[in-house]
């Protein structure tokens, strides 16, 4: 989603996005802190980051595709997903 107005960045809403919303949050200067008008969801910046870091580890993989399953206790193989 496209920033609404310039001045601090808009962070992903992590509640959200954990249900595949991607929704915006927006930041309360008096505060000091962040919030989401759909789900209601409120923090600080360093809570927002670390629960969008773990929303990214969710998804490190988006772009691999799976070539081979292998046997059983053998890795798996990956390859780059040409779109």
């Amino acid at each position: 989603m496209s920033q609404s107005k310039k001045g601090r960045l808009n962070y992903r809403c992590p509640a959200c996005f954990m249900r595949e919303i991607d929704m915006d949050m927006f930041y309360d200067e008096e505060k000091d802190e962040y919030y989401c008008l759909r789900c209601g969801y409120h923090g600080n910046e360093e809570d927002v980051l670390r629960l969008n870091e773990q929303a990214r580890y969710r998804y490190k993989m988006i772009n691999k595709r799976v070539t081979d399953f292998g046997e059983d206790n053998e890795p798996l193989k990956f390859e780059d997903n040409d779109k």
